[in-house]
């Protein structure tokens, strides 16, 4: 593999491999969304000072403009023309959504969710702004080049954010944030060792001196009979990304940052914020796994873990080979990978092109199979995922909730279970959204982190996403977030939960609802 540390001024960086990926379809099918028979109209400004959305009706909007307040007229958002209003484009300075067809949608509980347009994605196409990726790989210890890429390097004086990734792949996974919010803040997303770009750059382990390797131990690294000195002892677990997650903030970021994970990657910032809560600003849970490894941590259950020989070290034992040879040919088959990422995204009509090569390319890195094995049997973390929640809490961690409603692997009751843990910390439903939010509703993401992280930075003065700064939720509010994609008008619904906010409160709204609904119709 060629190691390239380079920058561009365009969107994307291209990082040369010597693996070839080859090319594939996606086959998108439509997903419509259902209308309510209930709607509301609500005008969104942003203050152009504090950041802070504010919302108003129809009339209060209308009687603004007539008395000169705002610097833009009605035709610089479309217009309200012929007594019907519209979806209007304009900057993210402000956004109006209402009329005739712009109705709002009925939520589980039976609320009327209030339609709000949001931001969409920089359209580069059309002269947007998107802030340049670059790539880098830093060499944490001899031989252990962790790859990341960043955005937003001129924001100086703006909040820095690190993105980690989920399992399997890597920090191209965030190009939609680091795109966006590279605009505004100093962005990073890294590779965890032993995935994406991080993986080893030398094969930790010496062919057997017999000349008997089969074919496969000749391809690929990892497989031989001796350890490296450089690898002894190593295995890609949670206390090592752990550990390269905090010297990577301290040597290469230099500063607290905001961090936010993904499904595996979730659970390791959490990981990370509970051992080292001076270098964390804040924690933002995207779908995050509230568990990792299978064989129990030596530290924690000493007793335990002498039961097990091995625990994901190099070289792999004998018969872990065989296993992970056969797990790897069906893993690493591209229709599995499709397969995979069908599941996880609810939205079929994302073009997920670009993730799917991009794993594909990973699977054929001669050291993605034994990593693959050295991560599926490594210890556990010292700490479980409550107590880290815990750790956090008693640290005064600030922790923000924004999960796929529709994740089929780590289903809503997990992030409810984290809500009721720690219920001061906003906890936002979307609907529909799968595993990966922030790839499959990018706008919806973004849009709910810079809220957040406005709301921190101004010490709770700017109110949270989806807030009149008057409005206190206790319960929970839900919003039908609306924005532009490639010219089509999509939206989702956003469900924030209130510190009170409880399983039983909730359904015992619905029942309520029902219970008015039937009296209406009757």
């Amino acid at each position: 593999m060629e190691i390239l540390t380079s920058s561009t001024a365009s969107c994307r960086i291209v990082v040369n491999l010597r693996w070839k990926i080859p090319e594939n379809g996606s086959n998108p099918c439509q997903l419509k969304l259902p209308t309510s028979r209930e709607r509301k109209i609500l005008f969104a400004r942003t203050n152009q000072r504090s950041g802070s959305l504010r919302f108003s009706s129809v009339d209060k909007f209308l009687k603004n403009l007539n008395h000169g307040e705002g610097s833009r007229s009605l035709d610089s958002f479309g217009g309200l023309k012929n007594g019907n209003s519209k979806v209007f484009s304009g900057k993210s300075s402000g956004y109006v959504v209402g009329g005739e067809d712009d109705v709002g949608r009925i939520t589980e509980n039976g609320d009327s969710a209030t339609k709000v347009l949001i931001p969409g994605l920089p359209d580069e196409s059309k002269g947007e702004y998107c802030a340049p990726i670059s790539s880098y790989f830093w060499e944490w210890k001899p031989k252990l080049i962790v790859h990341y890429e960043k955005a937003g390097c001129e924001n100086v004086n703006s909040s820095p954010v690190l993105f980690l990734p989920g399992f399997g792949v890597g920090s191209f996974h965030y190009e939609k944030q680091l795109k966006d919010l590279g605009r505004d803040h100093r962005v990073w997303a890294i590779d965890f060792l032993g995935q994406g770009m991080s993986l080893p750059v030398e094969n930790p382990t010496l062919l057997s001196k017999d000349g008997v390797n089969s074919e496969w131990k000749d391809s690929v690294w990892g497989f031989g009979d001796e350890i490296e000195p450089w690898a002894d002892e190593l295995v890609f677990s949670m206390d090592l990304w752990q550990d390269q997650v905090r010297n990577f903030i301290e040597e290469v970021i230099g500063e607290p940052v905001y961090v936010v994970g993904n499904s595996l990657g979730g659970f390791v910032a959490l990981y990370f914020a509970a051992s080292n809560p001076h270098l964390v600003k804040g924690v933002t849970l995207l779908n995050a796994t509230p568990f990792w490894g299978l064989l129990p941590n030596p530290i924690r259950s000493p007793i335990l873990a002498r039961i097990f020989p091995w625990s994901g070290t190099f070289p792999l034992p004998a018969n872990v080979r065989k296993l992970t040879e056969f797990l790897w040919q069906k893993i690493s088959d591209p229709k599995s990978i499709a397969e995979i990422l069908k599941q996880v995204y609810t939205d079929h009509s994302t073009n997920i092109d670009k993730v799917f090569s991009r794993i594909l390319e990973i699977t054929q890195h001669p050291a993605a199979a034994a990593s693959f094995a050295s991560i599926m049997f490594a210890p556990q973390g010292q700490l479980s995922f409550r107590e880290t929640l815990a750790r956090c809490k008693m640290s005064d961690v600030p922790i923000c909730l924004v999960y796929g409603k529709e994740d089929p692997w780590v289903k809503p009751v997990w992030g409810l279970q984290v809500k009721r843990q720690v219920p001061e910390a906003p906890y936002y439903e979307i609907s529909p959204a799968g595993h990966c939010p922030h790839d499959e509703v990018p706008e919806a993401v973004n849009y709910l982190l810079r809220g957040w992280i406005k709301n921190l930075e101004s010490h709770g003065s700017v109110a949270l996403p989806l807030h009149d700064d008057a409005e206190v939720v206790e319960n929970s509010i839900a919003r039908d977030l609306e924005f532009v994609r490639e010219g089509s008008r999509k939206s989702v619904i956003v469900r924030f939960f209130g510190s009170r906010f409880s399983i039983w409160n909730s359904f015992s709204s619905y029942i309520k609802s029902q219970f008015r609904k039937l009296q209406t119709e009757s």
